[in-house]
């Protein structure tokens, strides 16, 4: 599993890379705020372990960003803050769990079982809407129970559709679901997606509603 492990003192990274690796986590480092945001943009993670107070950077801002471009691995902040207000606002920044210094290694590495548990239920759930079946595991879709063979971002502008059916999404909000951090966006990328999606999926499936956005209709 890759882990992120974001800590700027660097006795406790040490020993927190150190016991990691004997839990075979494949883990990379960053010691300040502005190196955890490289790392983000260049990799794919499944475990955060955030800091709250780094060099350059603050966690909760690098936190905050994360889940504003969609981010999904499960992320743990690992604090001397206790606080009730400083938990509380970890939490609702987006954050899975909330870890106070010092802290046992065993009771964190059970934790973070814990929240890969969860993230691969998550993960397993296939998405069904109107004969579409999205396999949001294995990234498969299957239409009328026949394979379908989609991009990566049709398979994602789909999901983001029908994670919200009836809902209208604008093409400024279908935008920030299916793109990462510092990918270059066209002017119409969106709606090249759309016209493609038709192709495969019939006309009416996607329905536009002018000047405001797309939507799939409701389940019946």
């Amino acid at each position: 599993m890759q882990l992120l492990l974001i800590e700027d003192d660097q006795m406790i990274g040490e020993s927190l890379e150190q016991g990691l690796k004997k839990e075979k986590y494949q883990v990379d480092w960053a010691r300040d705020g502005l190196e955890a945001e490289e790392l983000i943009v260049r990799n794919s993670y499944h475990l955060m372990l955030l800091d709250l107070g780094l060099p350059k950077k603050q966690g909760l801002e690098i936190l905050r960003i994360y889940r504003d471009a969609k981010g999904k691995a499960a992320v743990m902040i690992i604090t001397a803050r206790d606080s009730t207000f400083d938990r509380i606002k970890g939490l609702d920044t987006g954050a899975d769990d909330y870890l106070i210094k010092p802290f046992d290694l065993d009771e964190l590495f059970a934790r973070l079982r814990a929240l890969l548990r969860r993230s691969m239920v998550i993960e397993s759930q296939e998405i069904t809407h109107s004969g579409l079946s999205l396999n949001v595991s294995s990234h498969e879709a299957k239409f009328n129970g026949n394979p379908l063979r989609l991009s990566v971002y049709e398979f994602k502008l789909m999901r983001a559709l029908l994670d919200e059916p009836g809902k209208v999404l604008s093409r400024a909000r279908l935008e920030e679901k299916i793109y990462g951090w510092n990918e270059e966006i066209g002017s119409n990328t969106i709606e090249v997606y759309i016209h493609s999606l038709r192709k495969k999926l019939g006309q009416d499936f996607i329905k536009n509603v002018r000047g405001v956005g797309y939507k799939v209709a409701n389940k019946s």
